[in-house]
């Protein structure tokens, strides 16, 4: 009898404890809440509420060559990175089928450049082609950066493109103007852009389009693979290997050598990868150095560490002094030839390139 009292004590003791702990363990949130990043730890949060009764869109019928595994579109090109990034050449995507499914997130575009100085001459073609050939159909805002807006001509836009003109401080020294534009960008990111769009892109001024560039374009981290140097080994590229540098890539190391002409993603990583050059760039000055290709040393030390989502192919950024090897089967965009002489006359270094 004394054994049986027992047990049901030893039960009854058993069951306070499982109960006990399993409304503890139940009580408990399953998940950790998510730490907010503030912007001072170059990051940015944007927040989205995700409406759970969102309905699923179909996409409309169409009609296209049934894509074969076994069948690839380009054998003569890399298509896609070591760390999976796909890289994009002509031949590799279908636009219809990518535009109709961008076109149901009806995502806003940015797009940044700068005209200062004598560069103002370029700002009628830049945005001539870019109104017709980038992001056809889709809404863009282009943020105009220039010492001169009484110099900015009166365009007629597509109705799903805007030209937003910001008077910006010319600067006398030519790296100052270049290496000056992360900090700006990050500092509009910061002050309005993150409220505005939601990917953004940097692109150089003295540039027109011929092809289309389209939503292939758009990614988390975006970098463009240089036309001068997509063949070159890593340690015939032009990276900073200085170790003074905080733009130095040390010898044996590095990826692609990518262009400071164009380069982009969301509005979060293109705020991470700016305030992160400019900081280096900082760093370097108050070190009294400066590094060999100024902002795009910094730009691929970034790249190099913190690997593009996507990459575009020399397509999208073609040097006009190169001939046009087969594999580049179109120039989607392409520096403007010009009067070097000219155009840097108030710019002391022969090799700047706004």
């Amino acid at each position: 009898m004394n054994i049986r009292k027992v047990h049901i004590l030893i039960v009854i003791v058993m069951a306070g404890i499982i109960g006990y702990f399993g409304i503890t363990h139940i009580s408990q949130p399953s998940c950790q809440p998510v730490r907010q990043v503030d912007l001072d730890e170059t990051s940015l949060v944007i927040s989205r509420q995700t409406d759970l009764n969102e309905t699923f869109s179909v996409l409309p019928r169409m009609s296209y060559p049934q894509p074969f595994v076994d069948k690839p579109q380009r054998t003569d090109v890399l298509l896609m990175s070591p760390w999976l990034a796909p890289i994009m050449w002509e031949g590799t995507f279908n636009r219809d089928i990518l535009n109709a499914q961008y076109r149901q997130k009806n995502f806003v575009v940015g797009v940044a450049t700068f005209a200062v100085k004598k560069y103002v001459r370029f700002i009628e073609g830049f945005l001539g082609s870019a109104n017709k050939f980038f992001l056809s159909g889709h809404r863009v805002n282009f943020y105009l950066f220039t010492d001169q807006p009484e110099k900015v001509p009166s365009m007629k836009l597509a109705p799903e493109k805007k030209l937003f003109t910001i008077t910006v401080q010319s600067y006398s020294r030519w790296q100052d103007i270049s290496m000056n534009r992360m900090d700006i960008i990050s500092n509009h990111i910061r002050t309005h852009w993150h409220y505005e769009v939601d990917y953004l892109y940097s692109m150089d001024i003295d540039v027109q389009m011929f092809e289309h560039i389209g939503v292939e374009i758009i990614d988390t981290l975006v970098g463009t693979i240089s036309s001068w140097q997509y063949t070159k080994p890593r340690d015939s590229n032009s990276y900073e290997r200085r170790p003074e540098s905080r733009a130095a890539i040390p010898s044996g190391e590095g990826d692609f050598y990518y262009a400071a002409s164009f380069y982009g993603g969301s509005v979060s990583e293109v705020y991470k990868l700016t305030t992160a050059c400019f900081k280096g760039v900082t760093e370097d000055r108050a070190n009294g150095i400066e590094a060999k290709w100024h902002e795009e040393s910094h730009l691929n030390k970034y790249l190099l560490y913190h690997k593009p989502t996507r990459l575009l192919s020399p397509e999208y950024y073609w040097d006009e002094e190169l001939p046009q090897p087969q594999i580049i089967r179109v120039k989607r965009l392409s520096s403007v030839r010009k009067d070097l002489k000219d155009v840097r006359s108030e710019m002391p270094d022969p090799h700047f390139e706004l």
